[in-house]
């Protein structure tokens, strides 16, 4: 599968680091952006490159030549003038792969193209996949694109940062994606200067053939001169390497009715999902400790016919909306349905069992464990009731039971100490 690397951009919102340079070239802990991004695609496979230069191109060049000090081989176009995210690729068309890998180049990620690739290659079992995106939830959703998916992982909305939007699943288009040539054929550009979001993968959604592969492996851009900060620090303590699910991670596992929200009878509209006074600062520090921040929750409500899948979908979209107005997201949700105790008004029955995934059996914990590749002995379950702690003791975490301190006070004490120590 060849890569397709983006990097013609002049950087204007992070001039004051470097502006006499492109921005895919702007060094990080003593290395360009862009030979982060060849590190990560060797160490997959994946070395056959072409890059898309423009503006002071020449110095990219010269550093790279064809790539073979780099352990790669990397050709290039040149842009005369900006033809946007995709004009390029029409030019280059003929010298793509069938599915090809297309790279902004100011952006650091580690991730296992493994699992990337895979994913793409198993929706095409549903509908053919034109496009599968990396998505990732990120501490600004409200001022970044957002996917809306189906079931299915395919993508039904496309949110631009001006978008209207109320309650909404922190899924932000993280800047990699797999694209097809066929894609390319679908859509007849009205002018050389092509948008990838706006002009063709938007219009495309009513086919079906967009995808969308949630991580929470390390993908940040480099925008703006605090970006820069923060991903120079998480080269520097490891914490870009460390994400990659090749790597065994660690988790908090959170429950959420009574650690993350208010206690408020059983939650069956959004209305009275209420965080918790310092739920959301604490689960920044999680995200920040490089720990996967995972909710673990039972909810009878859906067995007990009080609330529907849409309606529990939309609560937690509530939740991911008001923590990412404070800079925290949870890495992914895991819910049980069932309820095994009987005679209720409007009950379900196809939900009335005695599963294997309801607290305190531990199987929504070996789900995500699995997931993610998580060390469980490395990790905490985290909630407010026994059976928090008994589901975390058969799954081998170490569980937590929270006292009147709440989330805030495990963060502050259990989870800072045992953190520091590890180093």
């Amino acid at each position: 599968m060849k890569t397709v690397i983006m990097a013609g951009g002049k950087g204007t919102r992070i001039a004051s680091v470097a502006s006499d340079i492109p921005k895919p070239m702007i060094p990080l802990c003593g290395k360009p952006i862009l030979e982060y991004q060849i590190g990560c695609l060797k160490r997959n496979h994946l070395t056959d490159i072409i890059m898309i230069v423009g503006h002071l191109g020449h110095i990219i060049k010269e550093h790279f030549g064809d790539g073979s000090n780099f352990g790669c081989a990397i050709s290039y176009y040149t842009e005369t003038e900006p033809l946007g995210t995709a004009g390029a690729l029409y030019k280059i068309k003929e010298s793509l792969s069938d599915d090809f890998l297309l790279i902004h180049g100011d952006i650091i990620f580690d991730i296992d193209f493994s699992r990337f690739i895979n994913f793409h290659c198993t929706r095409k079992g549903l509908t053919p996949a034109w496009a599968t995106l990396a998505v990732h939830p990120n501490s600004h959703p409200y001022d970044s694109a957002l996917l809306v998916t189906d079931a299915d992982n395919r993508v039904i909305q496309w949110l631009n940062k001006e978008d209207t939007r109320r309650y909404y699943k922190n899924q932000v288009n993280a800047g990699l994606h797999i694209l097809s040539k066929a894609m390319l054929s679908a859509v007849t550009p009205l002018s050389e200067k092509v948008d990838l979001d706006r002009d063709i993968l938007k219009p495309l959604l009513a086919a079906g053939n967009i995808y969308a592969y949630p991580s929470p492996e390390y993908i940040k851009d480099m925008g703006t001169p605090d970006r820069y900060a923060q991903v120079s620090a998480d080269i520097e303590n490891g914490m870009v390497s460390r994400r990659n699910l090749s790597v065994k991670q660690r988790a908090v596992f959170l429950d959420r009715d009574g650690t993350i929200n208010k206690l408020n009878g059983f939650i069956t509209k959004p209305e009275a999902f209420k965080l918790i006074d310092g739920a959301a600062e604490a689960i920044r520090k999680i995200n920040n400790a490089g720990y996967l921040a995972i909710v673990i929750t039972n909810q009878p409500v859906i067995a007990r016919g009080e609330a529907s899948l849409e309606e529990l979908d939309l609560i937690h979209r509530k939740m991911e909306t008001e923590l990412g107005k404070a800079g925290a997201y949870v890495d992914d949700i895991f819910f049980c349905p069932h309820h095994p105790d009987k005679g209720f008004p409007g009950e379900r029955p196809e939900y009335k069992i005695d599963c294997e995934c309801r607290k305190p059996k531990p199987g929504m914990i070996f789900q995500a464990a699995k997931k993610y590749n998580i060390n469980l002995a490395q990790s905490y379950m985290v909630g407010d009731d026994g059976r928090d702690v008994e589901a975390g003791l058969a799954a081998g975490c170490t569980p937590v039971r929270l006292n009147n301190t709440g989330l805030a006070g495990f963060v502050e004490t259990v989870f800072e100490e045992k953190r520091k120590a590890d180093g």
